[in-house]
């Protein structure tokens, strides 16, 4: 909603970058297009990641410079890490160069190489493109969001672990197979004794490995869950936290190897290892994917993420955060 329609940038919200007649407006009052957006900085950038193509063509022909960086990016950079290819396209018309060198080795065109537009610019000769290695994990990643959809509601944790049966998982939690009566009324309220419905896990063999799969609460994620899951081996795990976000865990052979992370999270910088870089863009806002790659399984489809795993077992009553 626009509160404010004067001479600067304020009051525009996400969707005001799609509008044309708003932005043009804004720049024919006085607003600098060079400058002056909370968090972005620079109006281009924001367009490039928000708004549309007809809205960063307008803003291209009034910049000072249109491959300008901030916080080591250009707008191009942002179009195309929040696949945007329109935005793209219309930045590069406008003269942004798809191959100029940041963070940390990616540019915005070799960074579209692994995007599902990989064709939108012409490899220069003497360009990197992707390795081996980037167009597997590129290649992957798409398989997994794909296979895995997006659960819709926030509240669940799941923790991935690799090289391990359901059957072993059980064993090393000392998980007893659950009621089905009381399976059926926890499903039915999960709420009405939190308490109760903790102690419930789903459990299943995927390829790979295994997934533990809590809909309704966070004690698939938690560290006595993933450190005793992890041993000689590694367990990628989270929370869905439906006040704070995603709260993810790496527990390598027994040990919490990374604890509070942001698993789908898009925040990059160009002192990143460029690895890290690419493995941010490609699960961008996808969790639960990067949780099942970090582990290395390879599901055939969504069911160790639905309230039908292959067995609903019964954790031991005891301290989980420890």
């Amino acid at each position: 909603m626009v509160v404010n329609n004067g001479t600067d940038w304020s009051g525009i919200d996400w969707d005001g970058w799609k509008n044309l007649n708003l932005i043009r407006a804004r720049l024919d009052a006085g607003a600098d297009p060079n400058t002056g957006v909370y968090i972005y900085e620079r109006p281009l950038h924001a367009a490039a990641e928000w708004g549309s193509p007809e809205v960063v063509a307008e803003l291209s022909r009034r910049v000072d410079d249109v491959d300008a960086e901030h916080e080591g990016r250009t707008a191009l950079w942002e179009a195309i890490f929040n696949n945007r290819p329109d935005n793209a396209r219309a930045l590069a018309a406008a003269g942004a160069d798809p191959w100029r060198p940041m963070m940390n080795g990616w540019s915005p065109g070799r960074l579209s190489l692994a995007t599902p537009t990989p064709d939108l610019f012409t490899l220069p000769p003497g360009e990197a493109g992707l390795s081996a290695a980037e167009t597997a994990a590129a290649s992957t990643a798409r398989h997994l969001i794909t296979t895995l959809g997006r659960l819709e509601d926030d509240g669940f944790s799941v923790a991935c672990v690799a090289d391990i049966t359901a059957a072993e998982a059980a064993q090393r939690l000392e998980a007893t197979p659950a009621d089905d009566d009381d399976i059926e009324e926890i499903m039915d309220d999960p709420f009405s004794d939190f308490d109760d419905s903790l102690s419930l896990i789903g459990i299943t063999d995927v390829p790979g490995g295994c997934v533990v799969f809590q809909p309704w609460g966070y004690n698939a994620s938690t560290p006595g869950v993933i450190k005793r899951l992890s041993v000689g081996s590694v367990c990628y795990a989270m929370f869905a936290n439906p006040k704070s976000g995603n709260q993810g865990a790496v527990a390598r052979d027994g040990v919490i190897e990374k604890w509070d992370t942001h698993p789908g999270g898009g925040a990059v910088s160009d002192n990143d290892p460029t690895e890290d870089i690419l493995t941010t863009y490609l699960y961008h806002y996808q969790a639960v994917a990067y949780c099942f790659a970090g582990a290395g399984l390879q599901p055939t489809d969504a069911r160790s993420i639905t309230d039908q795993p292959d067995v609903w077992l019964r954790l031991p009553e005891q301290d989980w955060w420890s």
